[in-house]
């Protein structure tokens, strides 16, 4: 092992040990990310199953100031154990077919999940993805493009803001060379913003900062994660469980994806890492990584 990767490792390491407030001190305080970190909490999936309680009070104590959920609105004991443990809550992804498939013209199941949304004081919703067979084709995406303005602007009425969440899928090639994405970016109204996840982002060739530039303004969130080195890219389908890593551990580089952030007015940051061994071993060793850098 070289002893530059030694010292890192060490570092790493020793924080993932140390106590949340000496975490928190050092996150450098001219950083809003970094002082007020998130995590998406499909991450934690498997724990939050057995005992909600008790895996999100330990992610306060590991330093998160804020939690995702996911399966909004069904997900009360997320909701429940977030607000016992002093975690602040301003985004969910939420049951997407409510503005995907929405069984009125009204979209009156979205406009439940919006009122639910306000009761628990939500400043953000997402649409967390797109099924296999909601996604074929661009016209596919145009569809998806016109009920997600049409949703954005019931929410914006709400003082909520509606936001898409990317995988890689969005970004293979379709009809004439296009993509998913192109169509999003072209046909998202002004009330419609994205949250970029940058690992997905990379599994599809792709540089994160160089899109949230692209997309300035119109960002809402992040959600970090990092790569493991070796794989082929693109990969459009499904990676190896093994190829998410905590942040430090692969090839994406954080630091200028947390500047673009801010010069692009990113408002929130999560990690968020879909599969690990040991998921909380992992948000732990992510949150000391920010801290060093």
């Amino acid at each position: 092992m070289k002893r530059r990767t030694f010292l890192r490792s060490a570092a790493v390491s020793s924080l993932a040990l140390t106590p949340a407030s000496q975490v928190l001190a050092a996150l450098a305080p001219d950083n809003k990310y970094r002082k007020n970190i998130g995590i998406q909490l499909y991450t934690l999936r498997d724990a939050l199953g057995k005992d909600a309680a008790g895996t999100l009070k330990a992610v306060a104590e590991a330093g998160y100031q804020q939690v995702e959920p996911f399966g909004f609105p069904n997900c009360q004991p997320l909701l429940d154990g977030a607000k016992a443990a002093g975690l602040a809550m301003n985004s969910a992804h939420f049951e997407w077919g409510s503005v995907i498939s929405p069984k009125d013209a009204a979209m009156s199941d979205f406009q439940k999940i919006i009122e639910k949304a306000k009761e628990v004081g939500l400043s953000h919703l997402v649409i967390p993805y797109l099924a296999d067979g909601e996604r074929r084709t661009l016209d596919d995406y145009k569809k998806i493009a016109a009920n997600a303005n049409k949703a954005a602007e019931l929410t914006k009425a709400a003082g909520i803001q509606l936001s898409y969440h990317n995988h890689a899928f969005e970004f293979e090639p379709k009809e004439g060379g296009k993509r998913g994405y192109d169509i999003f970016m072209e046909e998202f109204g002004k009330d419609m913003k994205f949250e970029v996840d940058v690992f997905w982002i990379k599994v599809a060739n792709h540089d994160p900062s160089e899109l949230i530039t692209k997309l300035s303004g119109r960002v809402s969130q992040l959600h970090l994660k990092d790569l493991k080195a070796g794989l082929k890219l693109p990969e459009y389908g499904k990676i190896p469980d093994d190829s998410f890593k905590e942040l430090g551990n692969g090839i994406i580089p954080m630091e200028p994806i947390i500047a673009a952030a801010e010069k692009a007015g990113v408002v929130h940051c999560h990690v968020e890492q879909d599969q690990s061994p040991d998921a909380m071993a992992s948000i732990k060793q992510s949150i000391a990584y920010l801290g060093k850098l």
